[in-house]
């Protein structure tokens, strides 16, 4: 499908004066091209029925009861709620007018985004309205389940649903079987743990996977080992004097997008900017210095950078310490006493130079890197006279490959060699937000759930080559990617029941085909989900989930601009169709039955933990617990005990009215006496790490080294516990593959969920060397010539994973040798916009999952997805 801008620029005028025409006329969305009867099946109804009768698209929805803020006959009204589009998880504001979302914007009570938003917000508004949305819950018809089988959905009713779907429950807990029920979550609020933890806990199973492994896991752990901190940072960048960016494009991406959005004219005028990236991002076209690595090299940046700062004394005394003579005596190709060097907040610098960095020049980085040697030495140089007020910021994508963890390890010592840890001008850890905790669920489970729960999980988080650190603990991490192994292996045991939500795996994990073999072995599967996804084809009950931005109570947590806050989501409006919200209308549905059906804990569980806090009333139905649930969480907020250290809310009706919470301002070096790593000191030599990999080389009767091996990585000795460089993993032989794969997100995508959307096909051009409703392959001119290819040809990208179709494009954004795709297209499903024709099944362009092999960062379990582990062929179509 094709639009001129003017005729989209029609509709979206219109979109601004009439909420109709956004998404329920479909703003100017195809809700009648490529239509197949799999196509209506799947989204349960066409837009112009609902479950075989006139749909109620063109009435106004009413207020939703319980909510004070919005109120039927007052006209137009701000109200506030969260945006989850991206992981930032700003405060917003909706503006409801005759019971409509007509516009969005930043919740100026926010101390975080300061009443800021980036372009996603505005993108939701298309998702609630969007036609393909799942309308009611529907049941397969078609046993058989694959990509190019028809589900042959037929709708049903949410009591025939949710009592098919608990009778299979207590079919395996009958069984002494509820060990393989399983229940998966992608994005989630911050009442998730109502239902992702306290289903499997109370009914019997150990079995509950996140989607964390597949997002950035690998990012947390070089914090982790260095400084024992196990979650994002935040970032003092109005007081920064140097930004070393590792593939950071903050200005479009990552967690704090519209933070930065509203901050860049300060930070440039103010600030250098050097961004390590394959690509010219948006943030690359506006920085001092573009550093085009070659993809998965970064280590040997990270280390000569280093080099450099020991080796002209650059480091920042007053943090890390000095020679006890004042003498440098950090020599190019010379060892250093560790007597001599007296550190401060620091452990190991010395060991670091000895093990790793006294060799490693700005001159043997070039050769590796591709960066010239003049252009690392002026960085480092730059970087380190900024210190302390000097950031290096990592984001996923050096982190994300076979051996990031080092990489990861890397970026952050260089915080730590220049002093700017919890300093002014360097990144900073967030304070605890005053939430409650999930009520003990122990009580109110049986023998049955107690002998479930001990059998072993299937993630194989447990196997000697997955090390899957967490907060400094081993085999705690998820290793979501390793699913799809495990059902089709049978290993350790065959899971019979997943009921999965607000993900879509089948198209966001590397080696995509391996999901849909997986999902097509499985005997029953649920799945919640606003849009009839990929992963929603291979369901046996797909259940239509509420907008979390517009249409149920929850709540996230986060951080921006050195400020923690609780950021409050209600149902601004009634839910556009028969949806419900997933972790709580559902959860109590589902605990209605399974009551029905002889195992009543997890109703009792829900009834008597979650009463309403200001009455002590229990929850009557879905709705109630849902808000209750959400005042529970957030009590501390509004009706504290003790006066939270932030905002002081007068109650409940207050916290409504504000939409959130912020916490005092972050202060600086409040950990420095006891960082929390095994020394309490900033590690450059990470004992933390060394005592990790010792436990988990014990378990397996295992010297390190041999450890390392199975985790595929190529340091032993001592070399193991320092950031090192290593030589990265790519799947395919150079010369049958000549070209490096590079990946990158979009400004404009929803976490994969707004493809949808006409504004994100439209506007894709708002991505740098993209083009409108195309799904480009960026490719500089040098390499599109020798392959006899040109500019806006039709081309098969083929690596030993698999083939994709997409449209080449000539770009100098790009280094030769490399070619640069964005995620987010590629869609077989999904919707009669995101798919090029939804009801035969063909892409707009092509998922990079399916051309990306999978593999693992072992030491987190993080998937690989970037560091070019693919190389790939083109051929002209």
């Amino acid at each position: 499908m094709k639009l001129s801008r003017r005729d989209f620029l029609k509709s979206a005028a219109a979109a601004g004066t009439a909420a109709a025409v956004i998404g329920v006329s479909g703003c100017a969305q195809d809700s009648g091209k490529n239509k197949e009867p799999g196509a209506t099946n799947a989204a349960g109804s066409s837009p112009e029925t609902e479950s075989g009768k006139d749909a109620e698209i063109g009435t106004q929805p009413e207020a939703m009861e319980g909510n004070p803020a919005v109120k039927p006959g007052e006209g137009g009204k701000w109200v506030c709620s969260s945006c989850q589009g991206c992981t930032s998880w700003c405060s917003v504001q909706a503006y409801v007018e005759d019971g409509r979302v007509t516009k969005v914007k930043g919740n100026p009570n926010s101390k975080g985004n300061r009443g800021y938003i980036c372009p996603r917000p505005h993108l939701a508004i298309q998702q609630l309205y969007d036609p393909d949305r799942i309308k009611t819950p529907l049941k397969r018809t078609n046993p058989k389940k694959g990509r190019n089988e028809d589900p042959k959905f037929v709708p049903i009713s949410w009591d025939e649903a949710m009592d098919e779907i608990a009778e299979r429950m207590m079919e395996l807990r009958n069984n002494r079987e509820s060990h393989k029920f399983s229940l998966w979550k992608g994005r989630s609020t911050g009442v998730a743990d109502v239902f992702y933890h306290a289903i499997p806990a109370i009914f019997g199973s150990p079995n509950n996977y996140g989607h964390a492994s597949i997002c950035s896991e690998a990012e947390k752990l070089g914090a982790g080992i260095t400084e024992g901190y196990w979650d994002y940072r935040d970032y003092d960048v109005m007081n920064t004097k140097y930004f070393l960016m590792w593939s950071t494009d903050p200005i479009a991406s990552n967690r704090q997008v519209s933070n930065i959005i509203n901050h860049y004219g300060d930070m440039r005028s103010q600030a250098k900017i050097a961004v390590v990236d394959p690509r010219l991002s948006a943030t690359a076209a506006r920085c001092d210095e573009w550093l085009p690595v070659i993809p998965g090299q970064d280590g040997a940046l990270v280390s000569a950078i280093a080099h450099v700062i020991l080796t002209e004394g650059l480091w920042y005394r007053d943090f890390v310490g000095d020679f006890k003579d004042k003498k440098n005596r950090f020599i190019k190709g010379e060892t250093v006493a560790e007597e001599d060097f007296e550190e401060k907040y620091t452990y190991g610098l010395v060991k670091w130079w000895n093990l790793e960095l006294l060799d490693k020049t700005p001159e043997w980085a070039e050769k590796i890197a591709g960066i010239p040697a003049e252009q690392i030495r002026r960085v480092a140089q730059d970087f380190a006279a900024a210190a302390p007020a000097a950031t290096s910021w990592m984001a996923p994508g050096v982190a994300m490959q076979v051996r990031g963890g080092y990489i990861a390890m890397g970026a952050n010592a260089l915080n730590g060699l220049v002093g700017s840890v919890e300093n002014i001008g360097g990144p900073n850890r967030a304070s605890g937000a005053p939430v409650a905790k999930l009520p003990d669920t122990s009580p109110y489970t049986d023998e049955i759930a107690a002998e479930g729960a001990k059998q072993k999980k299937i993630d194989h988080r447990n196997d000697i080559r997955f090390m899957s650190a967490e907060k400094g603990k081993i085999h705690k991490n998820v290793v979501t990617n390793y699913l799809a192994d495990a059902i089709l292996e049978g290993d350790p045991y065959d899971l019979k029941m997943v009921v999965s939500y607000w993900n879509n795996w089948v198209y966001s994990c590397t080696g995509a085909d391996r999901w849909e073999k997986a999902l097509a072995k499985l005997p029953y599967f649920v799945h919640i989900t606003l849009n009839p996804s990929e992963m929603s084809q291979f369901a046996d009950i797909v259940l239509p989930a509420s907008h979390p931005m517009f249409e149920r109570w929850g709540f996230v947590t986060n951080k921006q601009d050195l400020h923690t806050y609780v950021s409050l989501e209600q149902p601004v409006v009634k839910p556009v169709w028969d949806s419900k919200a997933d972790e709580t209308e559902i959860a109590w549905l589902l605990a209605e039955k399974l009551a029905g059906k002889g195992f009543p804990a997890l109703l009792d569980y829900y009834k008597k933990e979650f009463c309403d806090p200001e009455t002590g009333e229990e929850p009557a139905d879905g709705q109630e617990f849902g808000l209750y649930v959400t005042k529970y969480y957030t009590k501390g907020i509004w009706m504290p005990e003790e006066k939270p250290s932030g905002d002081e809310i007068g109650g409940w009706e207050e916290f409504v009215e504000k939409g959130i919470w912020n916490s005092e301002k972050m202060g600086y070096q409040k950990h420095w006496d006891d960082f929390g790593t095994a020394t309490g000191k900033f590690e450059f030599y990470s004992e933390t790490l060394k005592g990790m990999l010792e436990e988990h080389a014990e378990e397996y009767e295992l010297s390190v080294d041999e450890a390392l091996e199975q985790l595929n990585y190529l340091a032993r000795g001592e070399q193991a516990f320092v950031p090192h460089y290593e030589e990265p993993v790519r799947y395919g032989d150079e010369k049958e593959y000549p070209l490096i794969f590079s990946e990158h997100r979009s400004r404009l995508n929803r976490e994969g969920r707004s493809a949808n959307t006409v504004w994100y096909q439209e506007f894709k051009f708002a991505d740098p060397g993209d083009e409108a409703w195309e799904d480009v392959l960026k490719c500089n001119p040098v390499d599109l010539k020798a392959y006899g290819l040109t500019d806006g040809d039709r081309a098969r990208v083929t690596s030993v994973q698999g083939s994709i179709e997409v449209t080449v494009k000539s770009w100098e954004g790009t280094r030769p040798g490399v070619a640069v795709k964005c995620y987010g297209q590629g869609h077989w499903a999904y919707g009669q916009v995101a798919a090029e024709d939804y009801g035969k099944k063909i892409p707009r362009g092509g998922n990079n999952n399916e051309i990306l092999p999978c593999d693992w960062e072992r030491l987190s379990s993080s998937t690989c997805r970037h560091g070019g582990i693919a190389r790939i062929r083109i051929e002209k179509i």
